[in-house]
């Protein structure tokens, strides 16, 4: 963790909400003249869309299973050391992904693949990731209890000896977790809405990526500092024949935070419109309401990393 150069990560799982996220913590930055560097945790994959597809299919082949929510498929060792570099220095190495055609004329590249590696832009006041892996951990090999034979070569050794431990580097750790019928009901619509699979490929997806998902994605909320997680209010008992995703305004947020001392759970209360706390804990917020949530609750946060900084470099 660093005073000088602090680092907020959002970690989650596509569907979960982690744009609204993006968008209400952008409007925290702009209301306190904040400069952050925000980077995609899309760019620490390890494969182009078209390699993973490649390795997807010898995969299958072979009877192994592979996601991109596990170490075979990401970069967690540089991960770690662009964390670590950044809070001593406010620096790094970084990379972009081209998410779609439009994303990727702006870069430069295709669609599905990465830029050139390249320094971290110079006078940011903080570090700002979004994606899948801002707490993971691997100090033991858990996956599966298995050594790096099962894996392509060129992966880093160092995932299985020393281990990985991104979270020790970050300030303020969120995580952003729908319940599991919910989050299986979004990948599924998502999924067919744009195309990319039909129910039945997209039900293949969610088993093949759920010894990862158990393993790799999972442990990080037992680290963060604040849950987020969305609760739906209707059924969703069989979200393989759910017609529609739930709304916001079908849902709850239930919103735990490690640190009680940290946060002044009156002045929340009061100016989030219906909120309540269920536990000493943990409050439940109306769904519709994540951004202006995350404004109140994460805003002093924010200030108060700014005002330690401010006072360093001062001196």
């Amino acid at each position: 963790m660093s005073e000088l150069h602090p680092i907020i990560a959002i970690t989650g799982v596509a569907g979960a909400g982690l744009s609204t996220v993006r968008h209400a913590f952008k409007d925290v930055f702009r209301r306190l003249d904040v400069r952050p560097a925000i980077v995609h945790g899309d760019a620490f994959r390890r494969y182009t869309d078209r390699q993973f597809a490649a390795l997807l299919a010898e995969a299958r082949e072979s009877g192994r299973r592979i996601s991109w929510f596990g170490p075979d498929c990401n970069h967690f060792a540089e991960l770690e050391d662009f964390f670590r570099a950044y809070g001593e220095s406010g620096a790094g190495v970084v990379r972009e992904y081209a998410h779609n055609d439009t994303h990727a004329r702006r870069l430069g590249v295709a669609a599905g693949e990465f830029t050139p590696w390249h320094p971290l832009a110079p006078g940011s006041d903080l570090l700002f990731y979004e994606g899948q892996h801002g707490g993971v951990v691997a100090n033991t090999w858990t996956r599966r209890q298995v050594d790096s034979r099962h894996f392509p070569p060129e992966i880093d050794r160092r995932v299985g000896r020393a281990g990985i431990d991104v979270a020790q580097y970050v300030d303020l750790l969120i995580g952003i977790v729908p319940a599991i019928n919910l989050e299986w009901i979004q990948k599924i619509h998502r999924d067919c809405a744009k195309g990319y699979c039909t129910p039945e490929a997209s039900l293949e997806t969610i088993l093949r990526r759920m010894d990862d998902y158990i393993h790799f994605i999972v442990p990080q909320f037992g680290l963060t500092d604040i849950n987020i997680q969305r609760m739906p209010l209707v059924d969703t008992s069989n979200p393989f024949i759910a017609r529609d995703v739930p709304s916001p305004d079908e849902s709850v947020l239930v919103i735990h935070f490690r640190d009680r001392k940290r946060h002044d759970f009156p002045a929340m209360l009061q100016r989030i419109p219906n909120a309540r706390m269920s536990r000493p804990s943990t409050m439940v917020v109306p769904g519709g309401e994540l951004r202006l949530a995350l404004n109140v609750i994460c805003g002093p946060l924010v200030e108060e990393m700014l005002e330690r900084r401010r006072a360093l470099t001062a001196h």
